[in-house]
This record gives C-alpha cells, structure tokens and sequence, in this order.
C-alpha cells in the first residue's frame, strides 16, 4: 500500500514537472543549447555531485560536450541551466554583468554570507564597494602595510611546527589570521581562533538543502554565522567608539567606518563576513594543492639521473644537502628541489638568519609564480560562477532565455586539451613560455580568455594580488625551513568544496643550519 502511494506521488510530481517544463518552454523561434534536463525534479544532480565527489570530475564535462559541444543545457540544483565552456562565451557572460546577467547563488549561500554580503551586491554599490575592497588589496598597499604582517604571521606559525602536520589546516591557520589581520587588524590569539572554528562550521553548510531542522548540517551553520555575526557585530560596536574619539586604524573597517554614505552595522558584518570567507578558505586550499602538486611531481628522476652521471653525488650541489634522507628528498621531488635552489636558496642567503622578507624579495620569485598559476589551472578551486538571464540572450546561434541560470565552468576551459598542451598535467614549466599561447596563454590574455581562475569582468576577485603575494611568502618559509614527505596518501576531492580528503598530512624535518 505505502509502495502504491509512493509510486502515485511520483508519477503525479512527474508529470507536474513536465507540464511545467513545457508550459516555461522557450518559443519555437527560440533555439537551445542541446542537451538534457535528466531525472524529474533532480535532473542530473546527482550525477554531477557524484562526479565532483570523486578525485576526477571530468567525465561530467567530458561526456556531455563530446555529446552536445562546449555549450549545453542541463538540469542542476532545481534550476535549468546552460552549463558553457567556451571560453568566449564565458567572458561575454561574465563581462556583461549588470547588463544581460545577474549573479545568482543557492540560497543557503545567500542566507549564510548575508544579503549585504560583496557576493550579493548589485548595481553601484556592488562598483563602490568592489573598487573600496580592490584599494585595500592592490600592490601598492600590499607593500607599504600588508607585506610586512604577512611575513611574520606566516614565519610565526611554521616556527610553532612539530614532526607531523596536517597542512591544509596549518594553512587555513594561516590564511584566516591573515585575513583577520587586515580587515580589523588583530593579531592571531584566542578569539581569531574561536572565530575561526565557527567559520568552519559556515562554509560545511554552503553547498546543502536549506532545511530548518536542527539536526541538519544547514542548522549548525546558521547557528555558527549567528555566533560569528555577533562576535563582529560587538568589535563594529567598539570600533565606532574608537572612531568617534580619533582613534582610527588603517584597515578595511576603518575604511568602511569612514565611509562617506555611512554604513550600518548590519551592512558592515555582512561584508566582513563575506571577505573572511574568501580570504580564508581559497587561498588556503591553493597553498596546500601547490605543496601537494609539486611534491608528486613525477619530473622523471631521467633528468636528475643526466645531472648524476656527470658528477658524483659528493662533490654535486646534491651532495650539499646534509644525509642520505635528504638526497633522496631531492631525487623524488626534484620540481620542489628546483624552485627551492634557483630562487628561494638565493633570496634567504643573503639575508641574515630570522631577517625579514622585503617586496623586492617577492617580486624576485618569478618560478613560484609558475607553480601558482598552474595550481590554480589545475586544482580550479573555483570551479565556476552561477550567472542568470535578466533577458533572453542570443549567443552563438542559441539563446539563453531569461530567468535562466548559466553556468561559466572554468574548469571545463583550463582543463581542455585545445586550449592547453597536456592541460592536465602539472607543469608549471609551461608559464615560463609566456610567448606561446598554446602552452600556457597570459592572464591577462583577451584572444582566448582561457585562463580565468579569478573570474572576471565587474566581479573580478579584488583580492588576487594578495593571494598570489600570500602564497609566494608561505612557499619561500616553507621551501627554507623544511623537507617533507606525506605522511599518509591523501586525495583530492571537489565537493562540496576542494579540498584533500585527510588534510594532506606531511612529516616535515626542519632544515639544519649550515
């Protein structure tokens, strides 16, 4: 009987859903992307989710544009979508924001980020404050008053290191303290740290069914986000009584507080909350993949094995590394020796020992730049935005009827073979041949805009500049203080957000001073 009612409810809600799909159906004269809307009610969903919990999401992207092209319709999340990737596509989409799009997140996100959140923001208050937030992370004022902070933040926590760490935590450590640092100028200590756990439990609800119940991973993530809504809200409070008595910092709240149009404290704790998001949580991610990455490197031991047979390994620049443990660190991971001997040795050598990092010395580590940008091809810790159609577009032969989500997969370009030569390999070596653009085309490339891991358009990642500048500083630290080996075998998976699977574990061995 219960069976019986079941399958009568399930016929009823399919056939519900196709008559409204085809009461919402585009006109005849209007032409789709092809493709397919999948399952009643789920669509491919689940098969998209599956794919990305995986250590290879290809097959979604793969399958379906071998099928249907670069550009087709699926069924994700209870929404239609065209899901592009085509990079052309993807930077009309993405640089007519405001115009034919809008950005369009799930609504847990929405909920958990606040609807006055940098993510939400529309129309000049979004341009004001995007602008406001770029000021606060350009090379500029990265240099005069971040860069400093960066370093020793960053030096104070691999000092703190024992024999085994779990790396990806020690670097949302890093990152949240960061990002704490330079939007409301604490420095790392109990209450960041309090803050930080909460924030844990906000980002494990981004990607889930917004149900109320209290058992839900969604409840404890409002739960969490009311805690750290009042823990800002309290140091807002505290901030403007500092301000009104001339006491003023020179950080993003202090600029907030300044603000002409005056904004309120509701409107101040949405928009930190949502940069302590994205100040956190990718960059750390990024940090950890690159070490990850260039220690499983396999730049085949043929190219160390040429350099041996033309010195002995006493008398080699090998030989320099103090024991056997340390030869053979090199041997295996002879991407992590390289950046290491020809850019980080050089910078600490002609510094004394527990001597600070300068800008200068940044910007002398042209291959860690290599390993960044090719990280970020190949991990796409932002896989893609959701965009939706303010009207029908008309694209490529097809339209996009309003109302629709659009999907710009970044993924899907970065990893495509016609773009990239091996484009999924790791090879940070390829950004080194800057001048052909079918190894590896510049960012800043317009032909092909096949390289966008920072988005694009007006939604820009302002903070890109001070994620690469971050980064950089915790690769020279680590590459000067440590060798490693994983400790454990640790994947990568995508989903609900990127992520190693045991926090990629390593057993670190710190340097002996010569």
């Amino acid at each position: 009987m219960a069976f019986l009612l079941f399958l009568s409810l399930f016929l009823c809600s399919s056939f519900l859903y196709y008559f409204l799909l085809r009461l919402t159906q585009p006109t005849r004269s209007s032409k789709l992307p092809p493709g397919s809307y999948g399952f009643p009610l789920i669509g491919e969903t689940l098969q998209l989710i599956s794919a990305y919990k995986t250590e290879n999401p290809e097959p979604f992207i793969d399958d379906r544009v071998n099928r249907y092209g670069t550009l087709f319709t699926t069924h994700i999340f209870g929404e239609r979508t065209v899901f592009s990737a085509d990079p052309e596509v993807n930077r009309f989409v993405l640089q007519n924001e405001g115009k034919l799009f809008e950005s369009s997140y799930p609504t847990s996100i929405s909920n958990l980020l606040g609807k006055h959140s940098l993510l939400l923001m529309k129309g000049s208050l979004h341009k004001r404050m995007h602008s406001l937030t770029m000021s606060f992370a350009n090379s500029s004022t990265i240099r005069d008053n971040l860069f400093f902070d960066i370093d020793r933040i960053v030096s104070l926590n691999l000092h703190e290191w024992t024999d085994r760490v779990l790396l990806q935590d020690q670097a949302k450590k890093i990152t949240f303290a960061l990002t704490v640092k330079q939007l409301m100028s604490f420095d790392p200590g109990e209450w960041t740290e309090n803050l930080r756990k909460e924030y844990l439990q906000v980002i494990n609800g981004f990607f889930t069914i917004p149900l109320p119940f209290y058992f839900t991973t969604y409840n404890r993530a409002i739960k969490a986000r009311t805690k750290v809504a009042e823990a800002l809200r309290t140091v807002v409070r505290e901030r403007r009584k500092e301000f009104a008595e001339n006491d003023r910092k020179k950080d993003m709240l202090g600029a907030l507080l300044e603000a002409e149009s005056g904004f309120s404290d509701e409107e101040i704790v949405d928009f930190l909350v949502a940069l302590l998001v994205a100040g956190y949580d990718t960059t750390s991610i990024t940090m950890t993949l690159a070490v990850k990455f260039l220690t499983e490197t396999p730049l085949a031991l043929a190219q160390l094995k040429k350099l041996l047979q033309k010195v002995s390994v006493d008398n080699s620049l090998f030989g320099k590394l103090v024991g056997k443990w340390e030869f053979e660190f090199v041997a295996h991971n002879y991407a992590v020796y390289l950046l290491y001997r020809e850019e980080h040795e050089g910078i600490r050598a002609q510094k004394n020992e527990g001597e600070a990092l300068q800008w200068s010395d940044y910007k002398a580590m042209p291959f860690t730049q290599c390993v960044i940008n090719e990280t970020l091809r190949v991990a796409n810790i932002i896989s893609g935005v959701f965009r939706r159609a303010t009207t029908d577009v008309n694209i490529k032969g097809y339209t996009i009827p309003k109302g629709w989500k659009v999907f710009t997969s970044f993924r899907g370009v970065h990893l495509d073979q016609d773009h990239y030569t091996d484009a999924r390999t790791f090879n940070p070596w390829r950004w080194e041949n800057k001048n052909n653009n079918s190894i590896a085309p510049s960012t800043a490339s317009v032909q092909g805009n096949t390289y966008t891991p920072f988005g694009g358009g007006p939604r820009l990642c302002p903070g890109y500049e001070l994620a690469r500048v971050e980064i950089s500083v915790f690769l020279h630290h680590l590459l000067t203080t440590f060798s490693w080996e994983p400790a454990e075998k640790d994947k990568l998976v995508f989903f609900p957000t990127n992520r190693t699977l045991k926090h990629y574990p390593l057993n670190v061995y710190r340097q002996r001073k010569p």
